[in-house]
């Protein structure tokens, strides 16, 4: 098989990254500048000051990744990069550099979509996945239930209609005064807590439904500080930690089971940030077995933002010649199945 490279670059949030896939499966090389650290001390991302360090970061970031796989411009078969969703600023940092890039080496330009990069992060890790398979895409801006049948090919089966998974996990933590980003603290504090010490709700909107709502349980665990603070307790930190991310993870995986077996599917795939957390992919692989499904998971490398997923995913779209034009644009709300 002929070797075809191509250069992903991902820049939609905070986390400026640039990898080189072969053949949409084996990583030759990746990299990703954190900017967790100068985003901290305001609680969140801040899109102004994210984009310009995604400008300090990514030229030297790119070169970089040449040298980590041994290869040069005239070696790359296309140029990958993530358009949307995402903040604009930072979008049209990642979108201006792959456009000039692809142009002064006379290479194809993909756009990807970046929930479509956090699927194919699997495909990174489980290079002979089949289809069909339900995908939970779980990020900080997104929690989606799609039924793939092909590369390329989405149906979405369910979504949040408000808060999403990670955005709740870093709004409790923020309460909470933790700091950010949320998911990790919560996680890491849930492991000494009792997950069934504090009776909170799980949404699970009308019957049938595979939508998801997190906004009520985040309200839920500020009502219990405040009622315990009244009463003049003191919350234990754990517990509420661990019966918050219970809550969360109880409907993610009860949701994700029920459109498996709607659709008859045998496959399922995590994606996204929050499927880095641990007691999901504790409980998903458990009830998955109990439901005779497959579970997929990439590495937790691979779960938050990278930029091989994004070659993964731009591979497979130069292989359908889906190329886009060097007038790409940045898209923030980008739709991976049309719906919005």
């Amino acid at each position: 098989m002929t070797e075809i490279l191509v250069l992903g670059i991902e820049t939609s949030c905070d986390d400026t990254a640039a990898a080189i896939v072969e053949n949409g499966n084996r990583i030759a090389a990746n990299r990703v500048a954190s900017q967790i650290a100068i985003h901290q001390v305001f609680g969140g991302v801040v899109p102004e000051i994210a984009s310009r360090k995604h400008l300090e970061f990514l030229a030297p970031l790119i070169e970089v990744v040449l040298g980590d796989a041994g290869v040069g411009f005239s070696d790359l078969d296309a140029v990958a990069v993530t358009y949307g969703p995402g903040l604009v600023g930072p979008l049209l940092v990642g979108v201006s550099t792959a456009k000039a890039l692809a142009y002064a080496i006379d290479r194809p330009l993909v756009g990807v979509n970046h929930l479509e990069g956090h699927i194919y992060a699997n495909f990174l890790e489980t290079p002979d996945l089949e289809f069909p398979l339900v995908a939970l895409i779980v990020s900080g801006g997104h929690t989606d239930l799609v039924y793939m049948t092909g590369h390329g090919h989405y149906q979405l089966l369910g979504r949040t209609r408000d808060d999403a998974a990670g955005e709740a996990f870093d709004k409790v933590a923020r309460y909470l005064g933790m700091g950010y980003p949320g998911g990790p603290l919560i996680e890491k504090t849930a492991l000494g807590g009792d997950r069934y010490a504090i009776p909170l709700p799980r949404a699970r909107l009308e019957p049938g439904s595979l939508d998801f709502s997190f906004s009520g349980l985040k309200t839920a665990v500020i009502n219990h500080v405040n009622r315990q603070r009244q009463l003049g307790y003191e919350t234990s930190l754990p517990d509420l930690t661990a019966s918050f991310q219970e809550a969360v993870v109880e409907v993610l995986v009860d949701k994700t089971l029920a459109a498996a077996r709607r659709l008859g599917v045998e496959r399922v795939a995590l994606a996204g940030g929050v499927a880095a957390n641990s007691r999901l992919r504790e409980e998903m692989a458990v009830k998955a077995a109990e439901n005779g499904v497959a579970v997929y998971c990439p590495r937790v490398s691979l779960c938050t933002d990278n930029a091989a997923m994004i070659a993964a995913a731009g591979y497979h779209r130069w292989r359908r010649g889906e190329n886009a034009p060097l007038t790409l644009n940045a898209v923030p709300d980008l739709s991976l199945t049309g719906i919005k």
